[in-house]
């Protein structure tokens, strides 16, 4: 009797957690940083569901840290705190990995608990997704009425974070849907998604999608060796070219360009990018500090590049995640980072071919989003990115059956 009350127990928070998942695009919409919290709540319901089963919790959460890329990945965080100790923002820096870490532990906590219990909630995930589109682009069309209506801040821009976690989880989830024979609600998730990016202000968003269809499409029937190189070629040169983007783009780039691309502010994305690129050679070793890219004006190394470059510094973050490692973390942060990456590409070797092609296009559309807009430690990013992960893995569970 015990038992079976325990099983039951175990059954209802393991369903509970997969809902609470599945509701991440419709809390996003409601409240734009919601993220951290909706995926540490469905963390935290899997985790006492699992320990409620009598599940293996050694082996589900301890072991993968054991591996090659568990141990880079421990490396890169710890080079992450000890950074503190030279960063002459050590409150900033501080309050930065207070609330990364607690994202980055619920993230990996649904990553690795729910992806056995999600299959069973993919067709609501996707109807929820198809109607916060829906709702994303009935409020844009009639100028924010519904947002105004619930007195929240009337700004098209407000979209742009639930947006791009949709982004983030359209792939896994189509993927996912068509694998298990329902490719109409796919079609449907992946189309009401791109209608709405299409529709909002989020040009980020529509990169993202464009990006994730096109590598899709170029490698779903590659080997996997082939597949994995062009990924890990493209990711490791968005890394290794970060601190010279700026300069490369400010003679690539010609004026009627700039103009054209006026809305998406390229000329001064350019600046930014040359002030950080400017501050990592003057400080390419150790990084000026772990979370220093809110206040970087403040940093010694601003005093030591040109005036004119100093002003972009502070703008809050580059813009470019690849360029924030190496402006915080230097060389050393750059290259765990890049071993991180190699280890995870490596690691999906195995996978069968459709769960690859997902996982490659995912990683494709996260990083070029990375590339060009946000802060590399943003809660809310890195809790998307942890529940895109679940549905990737849940679609690797869906394509090994036999």
């Amino acid at each position: 009797m015990i038992a079976r009350t325990a099983g039951g127990t175990a059954a209802t928070l393991d369903r509970l957690g997969a809902v609470v998942v599945a509701a991440l695009p419709a809390c996003m919409a409601v409240a734009n940083r919601s993220s951290p919290v909706v995926v540490g709540l469905a963390g935290l319901l899997l985790l006492a569901g699992a320990a409620a089963a009598g599940r293996p919790l050694r082996a589900l959460l301890l072991a993968p840290l054991a591996t090659p890329l568990g141990l880079a990945a421990l490396a890169f965080l710890a080079w992450c705190g000890l950074s503190l100790a030279w960063s002459p923002l050590p409150a900033l820096s501080l309050r930065t990995l207070s609330e990364f870490l607690p994202a980055l532990a619920g993230a990996y906590l649904v990553a690795r608990l729910a992806p056995p219990h999600l299959a069973q909630v993919a067709g609501p995930a996707a109807w929820i997704m198809a109607g916060t589109c829906a709702y994303v682009v009935a409020d844009l069309a009639s100028g924010l009425v519904i947002r105004e209506a619930l007195g929240q801040r009337v700004a098209a821009f407000a979209f742009n974070r639930p947006l791009l976690t949709m982004m983030l989880l359209v792939v896994p989830l189509a993927a996912a849907l068509a694998a298990s024979g329902r490719c109409g609600l796919a079609a449907l998730a992946a189309a009401a998604c791109a209608v709405a990016a299409w529709r909002s202000v989020s040009g980020a968003t529509v990169l993202g999608l464009a990006t994730g269809a096109l590598t899709w499409a170029a490698l779903r029937w590659l080997p996997a060796r082939a597949g994995i190189g062009l990924a890990g070629a493209a990711l490791l040169s968005a890394l290794v070219l970060a601190p010279v983007e700026g300069d490369i783009l400010a003679r690539a780039m010609p004026d009627a360009l700039h103009q054209r691309l006026a809305a998406s502010s390229t000329r001064a994305r350019v600046a930014i990018a040359r002030s950080f690129g400017a501050a990592v050679a003057a400080d390419p070793w150790r990084g000026a500090g772990y979370g220093t890219s809110g206040r970087f004006q403040e940093a010694p190394v601003a005093a030591r590049i040109e005036p004119e470059m100093r002003e972009m510094l502070a703008v809050g973050h580059p813009h470019n995640s690849f360029l924030q490692v190496w402006a915080e973390l230097g060389i050393v942060g750059a290259a765990l980072a890049a071993l991180v990456m190699v280890l995870t590409l490596r690691a999906l070797g195995p996978w069968p071919a459709p769960a690859r092609a997902a996982a490659l296009a995912l990683f494709a559309a996260a990083g070029v989003v990375a590339f060009v807009e946000h802060g590399a430690w943003q809660a809310w990013w890195t809790a998307g990115v942890g529940a895109a992960i679940a549905w990737l893995r849940t679609l690797r569970h869906i394509t090994q059956k036999p």
